[in-house]
């Protein structure tokens, strides 16, 4: 094909002008860092699991691969940033971002809704206490499994999720502590290591690794370390929403609360108010003042909120060692970033040098 009728005006006589070697470099990587930033954007980004949250189903080292594209795709709230980089400069730790300009949410279309039971990449709700505030797209991403979607009632019986009066099922791979008595003898601690035990304070298992322990014939009872109703944590302080009125729930045994849904209009009291005015002033931009008895949202005086955005509820599967919904609330749609798709590349850090990968839990999928 003849496609010289696009520039009529060159001598035909005149050879074209090659590109030098350094301007077909500059070439590639501008156009490199462009497809990278699109596909990142608004298909598919490789994450890392940092802590013990999600174990035994995502171990710390698990490298996976997130979709966006399976709940749509975010567009760029914080727009001007240097590619690659969440929201800090390798080596030298500056910003990696330019807050002078701002985006309003806005999210693509997706493949499917959030549902109970997806695994689920988000940015940190409680960074807006932070002395450093990051636009929220630039916030820190967190790994959880979602428990509750909009308009749900959840509650938690005996470590037993339960949402509008159904038992959640439980992740396969879901840990808690126990409490293991022996008969005095010491547990072997290659047993740790093949039943994949954590043990700190207390040991941390799936209930698969308890049936197991208990067949050992030193160990006389294995039991669930499970926080009674109306007691006081234990293991971790107050829970959400940290008001009077609930201080005797806790991470076993908590609720029921109802996760806000866009269109919802919930009746503002001193028994609802605790749960939803984080939701009414931080994730959607509201002020609201208390005059005695009185609610004031924007100035008017009102006994009710209809919410603008819908809500989630993420707890992690490692129960017991998992900073989650139970104890800073609702995850806003705004905050969501993606589904996690399947494990890439898992390296252990403790292992030695011909063990660091974990073979078997390359390509996984997550479940």
């Amino acid at each position: 094909m003849n496609w010289k009728f696009w520039d009529k005006k060159r001598d035909k006589d005149q050879p074209k002008k090659k590109k030098s070697a350094a301007r077909e470099w500059t070439d590639a990587i501008i156009f490199a860092v462009v497809a990278a930033t699109l596909i990142r954007t608004l298909f598919i980004e490789a994450y890392t699991i940092p802590t013990e949250s999600m174990e035994r189903s995502l171990l710390v080292g698990d490298f996976l691969f997130v979709s966006k594209v399976n709940y749509g795709a975010r567009l760029p709230m914080t727009p001007v940033a240097f590619p690659f980089a969440h929201h800090t400069m390798p080596i030298i730790g500056t910003k990696a971002y330019w807050d002078g300009i701002k985006l309003p949410y806005y999210r693509l279309p997706g493949l499917s809704d959030i549902k109970k039971g997806d695994v689920v990449v988000f940015n940190w709700p409680m960074e807006a206490d932070t002395p450093l505030l990051r636009p929220v797209d630039k916030r820190e991403n967190y790994i959880k499994r979602c428990q509750g979607t909009p308009g749900d009632t959840l509650s938690i019986v005996d470590a037993q999720v339960f949402v509008n009066g159904k038992a959640n099922p439980n992740p396969p791979e879901g840990q808690i502590n126990y409490e293991v008595k022996t008969d005095g003898s010491e547990i072997n601690p290659k047993t740790w290591d093949e039943l994949h035990v954590t043990v700190s304070e207390y040991p941390t298992m799936t209930k698969a690794s308890a049936e197991a322990l208990k067949k050992f014939s030193n160990i006389k009872s294995v039991k669930p370390l499970v926080e009674p109703k109306d007691s006081v944590n234990y293991m971790s302080g107050g829970v959400f929403p940290g008001d009077k009125h609930y201080a005797k729930w806790n991470q076993d045994n908590y609720g029921p609360i109802i996760v806000p849904k866009k269109g919802w209009t919930v009746k503002l009291d001193n028994l609802s108010l605790p749960f939803y005015k984080r939701a009414i002033t931080v994730y959607e931009g509201n002020k609201l003042e208390l005059k005695g008895n009185d609610i004031y949202i924007n100035g008017a005086k009102t006994n009710s909120y209809t919410f603008k955005m819908n809500y989630y509820w993420m707890m992690g599967d490692n129960r017991h060692n998992s900073l989650d919904s139970r104890f800073w609330g609702f995850v806003p749609e705004d905050h969501i970033v993606g589904k996690a798709l399947f494990v890439w590349m898992s390296w252990d850090s403790n292992a030695s040098f011909l063990n660091k990968i974990r073979w078997s839990r390359l390509f996984m999928g997550i479940h």
